[in-house]
């Protein structure tokens, strides 16, 4: 039974509500296709039936599980590669000579899915900067609590390493577990993974001095895209770098940051005084 109007105007309702997602007219195929698996799982028919029961009878972990079923979590290592070769050729240096040699540097890989950003920030780290493991704190946030413990958990399936993972970091930094690939422990203490959701306001993070908001902006209308980089901006310190998706710009919606190139690829930063 396909989804009527209605039933569609509920579940775009409801997503919005909860995590500030727009979901337009004509994405009828994507959340039936997202929450059959969602309605099955409750041993219910189709979408429909799982709308009118959590519609009749409210329940928080129900609609939990129809938010989280509707966020996107595609996600892959090196992602667009340009931001993690802008990192350690541009950012990390400038940090290092900025702050002290004891002085914590501090990630913040913003919905992080299943984790392969914030590992392979961590990879690159411990790579490039041989006090990674004692001075650099990356925290992992994503509003999905199934990808949060995937992140926590850092075991990747064969087909999730074959996607952008270079050989040789594959063999230096994980193992075989069973028919997966694990992280190893070094990098997974690097990584402080827990729920948050951007549209609404952040719990206590912070000060970063490095923030990957990659490929998310894009899901949201213009007030909340402003809200969330309002909120970025808090947690950053003043010389902080912030990264967005190749798709993503602050230029037209806030206009208290800096774009700056770097190489092929692009950072923002806080506007003094903004």
């Amino acid at each position: 039974m396909p989804l009527n109007a209605a039933t569609f105007d509920w579940v775009r309702q409801l997503v919005h509500r909860e995590s500030a997602i727009v979901l337009q007219p004509g994405k009828e195929y994507l959340v039936e296709a997202r929450l059959l698996p969602v309605a099955q799982k409750m041993g219910l028919s189709g979408v429909p039936e799982l709308v009118e029961k959590v519609r009749s009878r409210p329940d928080p972990a129900a609609m939990r599980r129809i938010v989280e079923a509707l966020t996107t979590n595609e996600t892959s290592w090196f992602r667009d590669g340009d931001p993690f070769t802008a990192l350690t050729s541009t950012v990390l240096p400038s940090l290092v000579a900025a702050r002290g040699p004891a002085e914590r540097l501090r990630i913040w890989s913003a919905a992080c899915s299943s984790g392969q950003e914030p590992y392979t920030i961590a990879m690159l780290l411990q790579d490039a900067l041989p006090s990674a493991a004692t001075r650099v704190q990356i925290t992992a946030t994503d509003l999905s609590s199934q990808m949060v413990e995937r992140t926590r958990a850092g075991r990747f399936s064969q087909l999730e390493v074959n996607r952008g993972l270079p050989a040789p970091m594959l063999v230096r930094h994980f193992t075989r577990a069973g028919s997966e690939w694990e992280i190893a422990p070094a990098l997974r203490r690097m990584v402080t993974a827990s729920q948050a959701n951007l549209a609404a306001p952040l719990a206590v993070l912070g000060p970063f001095d490095v923030v990957y908001l990659r490929n998310v902006l894009i899901y949201f209308d213009l007030p909340t895209k402003q809200a969330i980089l309002r909120r970025v901006a808090k947690v950053m310190r003043p010389d902080g770098w912030l990264f967005l998706g190749a798709a993503e710009t602050t230029l037209g919606v806030d206009d208290s940051w800096e774009r700056v190139v770097l190489g092929r690829s692009s950072a923002y930063r806080p506007l003094k005084g903004a």
